[in-house]
């Protein structure tokens, strides 16, 4: 696989560091990701997937604290609707904090979060010290890679590599809900 290699936590902390793209398992499809505050590694993911940056993008972390930057304080009982399925693959739509630039939360007034249960996507965001962009690796309207293989044809080089691990057992990306309703976006 030239151009594109395996990568540990420690390397991909490093690609991140460097703000450049990368891939990794999740729960269910592999992700690419990426700082969220590099507005340049953003806009190579958008980019990649040909996917309109009025979207938004989702963030995973592997701890609550990590989101506090980019979310407006919720109400206690909002917060603890989102703290009770977490860890675990339910993406929750915050308040987003005014600091957080339209390139990453979109035209939305809320941004998506998720504290994610897979173990390496968790040692990543904790080596990291911080939230990561979680997208799923594959270019809009084709479906997600499930293999390192599917990730490396899809974007070869472009990418700093891919982190190695296995994919959890969910068949679908995670479910999207509204913080503020309780009401589910998107199935999972």
């Amino acid at each position: 696989m030239s151009g594109h290699s395996l990568l540990t936590i420690a390397e991909a902390v490093q690609c991140l560091q460097d703000g450049k793209v990368i891939a990794y398992p999740t729960e269910a499809v592999f992700g690419l990701g990426c700082d969220p505050r590099n507005a340049t590694a953003v806009r190579k993911i958008l980019a990649l997937k040909n996917r309109p940056a009025e979207a938004g993008l989702i963030l995973i972390a592997d701890d609550f604290v990590r989101f506090e930057p980019y979310v407006t304080p919720a109400g206690q009982a909002q917060k603890e609707r989102a703290l009770d399925t977490w860890p675990g693959p339910v993406t929750w739509l915050f308040p987003r904090a005014t600091s957080v630039p339209d390139w990453l939360a979109g035209k939305h007034d809320t941004i998506a979060l998720r504290v994610t249960a897979h173990p390496v996507c968790r040692a990543l965001c904790a080596a990291f010290g911080g939230a990561i962009v979680s997208t799923s690796a594959n270019r809009r309207q084709d479906p997600p890679a499930r293999s390192v293989a599917e990730v490396q044809a899809c974007f070869g080089s472009d990418l700093c590599g891919t982190v190695a691990g296995d994919l959890g057992s969910d068949n679908q990306p995670s479910e999207i809900r509204d913080l503020a309703s309780g009401r589910i976006l998107r199935e999972s």
